[in-house]
């Protein structure tokens, strides 16, 4: 005889009890129950209870019923005992009870047979349990668990209904489905890129490692189902009647999808049409300005972590190299025109790339080219694309990395090269970006111009000379800035600033004398160069005359 005993825990709570609960309650545990057939079917709600004495109690049943009975009503016959058992399987009973006190002590053999051939679960009591008892609690569990149920549901529509309200943007609208449901929730476009992944109780290198092939296999996704070789729960996202995505939720440890996760994935692609609707950026490029942020700014939880969402946007992240290209639009290239073109240029050429927007008027690219690929053309095609989108757009490039975890060293170098270029710098002969060799001392003090480190060590080697020059109104900066810039050459000096040498040499006795210096000095010279160099930078860069 197949049995089993039924361990106690607490009934479920918003869904259907199921055969298990049932038998775990206390009213019914006290009749210790035994699962003869069926053991594997403990999982099957438990819709209603049902006492019956009638040999034909089917007849009463709409199917999901716990079907009690003290075996008085039994056939004696083993036909008429089948005929029992093939009645309550068809209906749909979720379990045959019987009472082993009054007429059987053990359960009649051709019962067993029938209910294990009919696969009904068949559980015996071996103490005399009040029936009616058992109805009233199995009964407020459920009507409580469907009002729980109904409770539960209407506040997942509130919840989506206010994010609606406020203009919640999509991933606002996918993280909140996460936390609803407590599961992984992945927003996929029709290409199988996953735009934005929410992982629950997992990793994002686990929720979208291998995620094409994973989301392919799950199949088409027409209609909200569960299925695929994983058992993901899919809903489709529609935009003005056409279908342009995807939800999956995936499953966890712990109970199957229920009515309550269909209900979350359901209103969750309802709040992104509307998402969809208000927001007009593509979701494509805020996925690649997500992913492009997280690399840059190193938010990222780990290196599988990023490799994964990077890889199911369609980035290739194996063998390769990694090349950041920072584009600063300038005062006229805002606006979504730069970054779409940029898209379309890679898209075009062929060559695997993440663009997005990493601040207001600069754009972030990120180049997954070959080991043996040269970069050198493709940052010349990208870089001629945004000035010819954007012509005071500055383009710095920063070195190739060849681990994708690594690609915020070559952003930072990008971002180096972009603070030291000031705006109308000259394009180097050779090409129309800016990288780190091109950075020289002025425009490194350019990039640390607002340094008040700088600004002191400036205000420290000439504040004097200024103070002079403005109280008596002599240009004895200027005479020092000829004589620096001339590398301590007097004649040279005395030319370019249209002075006698006999001038020159007195203005120059002055300047050491208010400086407390010696300008013979070689080190003193690169001091007040540096100082001087600076001091042109800030005067530029506030329009001043640059000296």
């Amino acid at each position: 005889m197949q049995g089993g005993t039924v361990n106690d825990h607490p009934p479920p709570a918003g869904r259907a009890p199921t055969l298990s609960d049932v038998l775990a309650l206390p009213v019914l545990a006290a009749g210790q129950p035994q699962v003869v057939t069926g053991l594997t079917e403990l999982d099957r709600p438990v819709r209603w209870v049902h006492i019956t004495e009638l040999t034909d109690p089917a007849s009463f049943l709409k199917g999901g019923e716990l079907v009690l009975t003290t075996g008085m009503p039994l056939p004696e016959d083993a036909a008429g005992v089948r005929r029992y058992v093939d009645e309550l399987t068809e209906v749909g009973a979720a379990a045959l009870v019987i009472e082993l006190v009054r007429r059987y002590h053990r359960p009649p053999e051709t019962l067993v047979q029938a209910c294990r051939a009919r696969g009904l679960p068949l559980v015996t009591l071996a103490r005399d349990v009040n029936f009616l008892e058992v109805t009233q609690v199995v009964h407020a569990l459920i009507l409580g668990n469907q009002a729980d149920a109904m409770q539960r549901t209407q506040r997942i529509h509130e919840a989506f209904t206010a994010l609606t309200l406020r203009g919640a943007g999509p991933e606002d609208v996918v993280r909140a489905a996460a936390e609803m449901s407590g599961r992984t929730v992945v927003l996929e476009n029709l290409v199988h890129q996953a735009l934005i992944c929410e992982p629950s109780g997992s990793t994002v290198e686990q929720a979208l490692g291998g995620w094409e092939q994973r989301s392919r296999a799950a199949g088409p996704g027409d209609h909200t189902c569960v299925g695929g070789p994983e058992g993901w729960l899919t809903a489709p996202v529609s935009y003005q009647g056409e279908r342009w995505g995807r939800l999956a939720m995936l499953p966890a440890d712990g109970p199957a999808f229920g009515p309550e996760h269909l209900t979350v994935l359901e209103r969750t692609a309802m709040a992104l049409t509307v998402a969809r609707l208000i927001h007009s950026t593509p979701w494509e490029h805020t996925a690649h300005r997500n992913a492009l942020r997280e690399l840059a700014e190193q938010r990222h939880h780990s290196a599988e972590d990023v490799r994964a969402r990077c890889a199911a946007l369609g980035l290739p992240t194996g063998d390769g190299v990694f090349l950041a290209v920072l584009v600063d639009l300038g005062p006229g290239g805002a606006g979504a025109e730069p970054e779409t073109r940029l898209h379309r240029e890679l898209r075009s050429a062929g060559i695997p790339a993440l663009v997005g927007e990493l601040s207001p008027r600069r754009l972030g690219v990120l180049l997954a080219l070959r080991p043996a690929q040269p970069w050198r053309p493709v940052a010349e095609r990208l870089s001629r694309t945004a000035l010819a989108l954007a012509p005071e757009a500055i383009v710095g490039v920063g070195s190739e990395v060849a681990d994708l975890a690594e690609s915020a060293r070559s952003f930072r170098e990008a971002a180096r090269v972009i603070e030291a270029t000031p705006p109308g710098q000259p394009l180097p002969a050779d090409r129309s970006f800016h990288e780190l060799p091109d950075i020289g001392l002025r425009r490194l003090l350019y990039a640390l111009r607002e340094d008040t480190r700088i600004q002191d060590y400036t205000e420290r080697r000439l504040g004097r000379l200024i103070d002079h020059d403005t109280r008596h109104g002599t240009d004895l900066l200027a005479t020092l800035g000829h004589y620096l810039d001339a590398a301590g050459n007097k004649t040279t000096a005395a030319r370019r600033g249209g002075l006698s040498r006999e001038t020159l040499y007195q203005r120059l006795r002055t300047v050491e004398r208010l400086l407390d210096t010696d300008l013979e000095s070689g080190d003193r010279r690169t001091e007040l160069h540096v100082a001087l160099t600076a001091l042109r930078v800030m005067r530029a860069d506030r329009g001043a005359h640059p000296l």
